[in-house]
């Protein structure tokens, strides 16, 4: 049979018309399988692998929808709606939305939302200074690096009990890693109650301050595993000040 131009342009339609149709049919037949998503930024750059030495060979256009089908690490493989499939940074995919308008959770445990979860709070045990230390605190996300805690601590000594209440500011350098590096500094006072002797010693209140450094690891989005070591400086009415150490650890969660 001779191929006429008009017919071969015919078969070139109906074939496009073919793929097009087994692309929607293969589309609604996924449909429920992913997470479909809508792309709210600019543009979502599709790059040909997982990494950032692949190249970008397509975008996929604001308002335009992507079924998510996997993930590799930080990456997703995505396809678009004309069947399309790229990979997309983790990035890129927290700013895109689900049906309902929502932005897609992807469930990190490194990423949690500051704005909707300010406050934390927690428990922690150590030593201080070679007593046993337990301490409560909460804190209060200013921004997502820094955050005010107050807290409250008793400690068990062989000479002397002690309670120490503190304020103080925390510096988290690298709040999107999953263990997260910290320092801190602050102020407060302290209450010790030396044990009874055949002299009966005076209690004493002086205040004190602190510099200190500490990591969390991130459990979940809402629970962190915590570990500080603080130097105190105790201000006293002597001619030395004194000087403490502690260490502690413990968990806390977000809310």
């Amino acid at each position: 049979m001779r191929i006429t131009p008009k017919l071969g342009t015919l078969l070139i339609l109906a074939l496009a018309s073919g793929w097009a149709h087994a692309a929607d049919d293969r589309r609604g037949d996924d449909e429920g399988r992913y997470v479909v998503v809508s792309v709210a930024d600019p543009y979502l750059e599709l790059h040909t692998g997982p990494g950032r030495g692949y190249p970008v060979f397509h975008v996929v256009p604001r308002g335009q929808q992507v079924d998510v089908l996997m993930r590799r690490t930080d990456w997703f493989k995505v396809r678009d709606e004309r069947g399309r499939e790229g990979w997309a940074h983790r990035r890129s995919m927290l700013r895109t939305l689900l049906a309902d308008g929502t932005p897609l959770d992807l469930g990190d445990p490194e990423r949690r939302d500051y704005s909707r979860d300010p406050w934390e709070a927690g428990a922690q045990s150590g030593d201080f200074g070679g007593g046993n230390v337990n301490t409560a605190y909460v804190g209060y996300s200013l921004n997502e690096f820094l955050s005010a805690e107050v807290s409250a601590s008793q400690v068990l000594g062989r000479a002397s009990n002690a309670w120490l209440g503190t304020v103080g500011l925390v510096h988290t350098f690298r709040p999107d890693w999953r263990v997260a590096p910290f320092v801190g500094l602050g102020t407060g006072v302290v209450r010790i109650e030396p044990k009874a002797t055949i002299v009966a010693p005076v209690d004493r209140t002086e205040q004190i301050g602190y510099v200190g450094a500490g990591a969390k690891y991130y459990l979940s989005r809402r629970f962190v595993f915590r570990g500080d070591y603080r130097r105190y400086v105790i201000f006293t009415e002597r001619e030395r000040n004194e000087v403490r150490d502690e260490w502690k650890v413990g968990f806390a969660f977000f809310f």
